[in-house]
């Protein structure tokens, strides 16, 4: 079920470039503010995102060094 939210003291300038995006995709300021929020919850948090990488990597018990990953950056650009 919906439920509202309400985001009180949001600086004008912010109100203002909020709205200019939802013109300009022809989107109702809710249905803009939705959309993104949506987005927004659909994807995890930075530090959720850096946990899991570094688990992925413990798991793989690889290590690369930094020289071979310069070398093989730079390998490309001969």
């Amino acid at each position: 079920m919906p439920v509202q939210i309400t985001i009180r003291n949001v600086p004008e300038e912010v109100r203002d470039a909020l709205a200019i995006r939802a013109a300009r995709q022809r989107q109702s300021m809710q249905g803009f503010l939705r959309r993104e929020l949506e987005r927004i919850a659909s994807r995890p948090a930075v530090d959720e995102w850096l946990h899991g990488v570094r688990d992925r990597k413990a798991a793989a018990a690889t290590r690369i060094s930094a020289a071979s990953i310069l070398n093989a950056r730079d390998a490309d650009r001969t």
